[in-house]
């Protein structure tokens, strides 16, 4: 006689009842997910928080520096001038010439038309963008004892800097970071700033050929 077969026990996952262990751990694996979201809920936003809540350690006011006025904004660009100095050295200007002043009087009529300078200043070879540029491009129409930017703001000869750097930017940052020109002074302290014009001609500003000289003697070789 044959036996009884035996009644086969389904355990897929869908028909078997769950075990006391199933049940335990789904129990901590959601416990963590719920104190967390409740949590989140209570809890104040951290943007709010960082704006209503005082701070402990800096709980006295805050005390900002005054804003900079400066010049004003530039209409041409819409960004403001440049409002820290330098320190340089005096422009190389020529005794017999300055201040300019002294022949350009400010009553006198001021003929703007672009051209050749055949009476006055016929030393003076522009070679800086003349198809372009004249005096008066850069040179104050109303003081010729200043300069003027783009913008029409007049600025002093001890400002140039500021003049060459509307064109040449990149030039402008490397001198501004002692890369580009001549700074002196302490890397720590105060500094001073070699002008543009004490190495460039600014009417001619490319460099001249320089004649080839022997390098200097080294050191061991100097008896």
């Amino acid at each position: 006689m044959a036996a009884a077969e035996s009644p086969k026990t389904d355990l897929s996952p869908t028909t078997r009842h769950p075990s006391r262990f199933d049940s335990l751990l789904r129990a901590l694996m959601v416990a963590p997910l719920a104190v967390a979201l409740v949590g989140s809920c209570q809890s104040t936003p951290a943007g709010k928080a960082a704006i209503d809540s005082p701070d402990p350690v800096h709980s006295g006011p805050v005390h900002l520096p005054p804003p900079q006025l400066g010049l004003p904004p530039d209409p041409v660009h819409g960004q403001k001038e440049e409002v820290k100095g330098f320190a340089v050295p005096k422009p190389p200007l020529s005794a017999d010439f300055w201040p300019c002043s002294q022949c350009h009087d400010p009553d006198d009529k001021v003929n703007r038309t672009r051209r050749e300078l055949k009476d006055e200043h016929t030393n003076i070879h522009l070679h800086h963008d003349e198809a372009n540029r004249w005096c008066l491009d850069c040179h104050d129409a109303t003081n010729r004892d200043f300069l003027h930017l783009a913008s029409g703001v007049t600025i002093t000869f001890d400002e140039s800097y500021r003049l060459c750097g509307q064109c040449h930017g990149t030039q402008y940052r490397d001198w501004k970071s002692g890369i580009h020109g001549k700074r002196t002074g302490m890397w720590n302290g105060d500094k001073q700033y070699l002008l543009c014009v004490h190495c460039h001609n600014p009417h001619s500003p490319h460099f001249k050929p320089l004649k080839p000289l022997t390098p200097p003697a080294r050191p061991e070789t100097i008896r």
